[in-house]
């Protein structure tokens, strides 16, 4: 199967620089997938191999899917990490890089990473 499409969310640099950049603290990768109808199977069991592979690397935290109301075929995933160099080694992972490349037939990644921001009276970080 053909590596998915990337989208970048961050209009001014791309996900592969917005990796590059040393945050501290934990991170989040927000990733949304957009898969045709027939596709959103296929595309649950990659994110199944995917996740399961994550789990095991040092500095993962947790991982979180969701799907949208009346649209199964937009796939949200939330994935915690202790660091970006945790990410990032987590990311590069040749075994996590395969899965990458089986991704099903037209789908469409959007992912971002992003941290916590405290917002005073309404969210903490």
């Amino acid at each position: 199967m053909p590596i998915a499409k990337f989208e970048n969310v961050v209009p001014s640099m791309s996900f592969l620089e917005q990796q590059e950049i040393d945050a501290n603290g934990p991170v989040v990768l927000l990733n949304t997938f957009t898969v045709p109808l027939e596709q959103v199977d296929a595309m649950l069991e990659n994110w199944r191999e995917d996740a399961l592979i994550m789990k095991r690397q040092p500095g993962f935290i947790s991982a979180q899917l969701h799907c949208g109301v009346g649209a199964p075929n937009v796939i949200v995933n939330y994935a915690v990490f202790e660091s970006m160099d945790a990410y990032r080694a987590a990311f590069r992972n040749p075994e996590f890089q395969a899965t990458i490349a089986k991704s099903p037939e037209g789908a469409v990644m959007s992912p971002v990473l992003l941290q916590k921001l405290a917002v005073e009276g309404v969210c903490v970080v």
